[in-house]
């Protein structure tokens, strides 16, 4: 779960605004793996962001901009997404960063504020068959893990289970030519009641040589009533679109 609110909790953790904090935002984000439960899908799939999200073809409708959407200026208007897009399958879906800390917290343009350490860092929703998933990218320098671990030693094999947490799912660890170490696996999000309620995920890191870290996850999306859109059928990045993700250069800062 630590993973979690690490990693979707990027805008609101580098804002240092408490009240939308990585513990606040994402300490909540669990899911239980029932079945949509009717009260949301009626509302959550109707609160589509129509403004910054509307796909030609995939609905008729004329294009509105909505509270829930990230507003462009909320996110910097930095060109990221077009930058990403460039590094992801063409039959991704389409693409648009957004701040997730506005989306289901409703901070402010302040609190969202961004303090990107890759040049890809960032929140993007992934909008296919009309459904709406996330990718999450991340870049921590070793100051920031040194922060995070408090000077201990960190990770060195995720795929082992850690004291007070499950054992991970489909977890694959990878040793590369280089010396780094990529591991990806599979989270259900079934963690209990909470909002949002997560849909399943996959989720990778990379350990980079000068004791940084990429991280990226690849989640099919939330159910809340700030949700932008039902959850997609499968993460947006399959598992081998998501390791050739993590091995691409132009995620880490030059």
């Amino acid at each position: 779960m630590s993973d979690v609110r690490e990693l979707l909790g990027r805008a609101a953790e580098d804002a240092g605004q408490p009240v939308i904090s990585t513990e606040v935002v994402y300490a909540k984000a669990a899911r239980v793996r029932s079945r949509r439960r009717a009260a949301v899908s009626a509302a959550a799939v109707c609160a589509v962001a129509a403004g910054a999200f509307v796909v030609p073809g995939l609905s008729g409708q004329t294009p509105q901009q909505t509270s829930v959407a990230a507003p462009t200026e909320l996110v910097g208007n930095s060109g990221r997404a077009q930058q990403l897009v460039k590094v992801l399958p063409a039959d991704v879906g389409a693409v648009e960063q957004v701040s997730l800390a506005v989306i289901i917290k409703q901070a402010t343009a302040e609190q969202a504020e961004e303090h990107p350490v890759g040049p890809l860092d960032g929140h993007y929703a992934v909008r296919r068959d009309g459904g709406v998933g996330y990718l999450v990218v991340r870049v921590m320098n070793a100051k920031m893990m040194e922060k995070k671990f408090g000077g201990g030693p960190t990770e060195t094999n995720l795929c082992k289970a850690q004291a007070g947490e499950p054992q991970r799912t489909d977890c694959v660890r990878e040793e590369l030519p280089d010396g780094r170490v990529l591991t990806i696996w599979s989270d259900s999000m079934d963690y209990g009641d909470g909002t949002p309620q997560w849909g399943p995920e996959l989720t990778a890191r990379l350990t980079l040589k000068d004791g940084g870290q990429l991280a990226v996850r690849d989640s099919t999306g939330f159910e809340a009533d700030t949700a932008q859109g039902p959850l997609l059928k499968t993460p947006p990045l399959t598992r081998a679109q998501l390791r050739e993700l993590m091995l691409r250069p132009e995620l880490l800062a030059k």
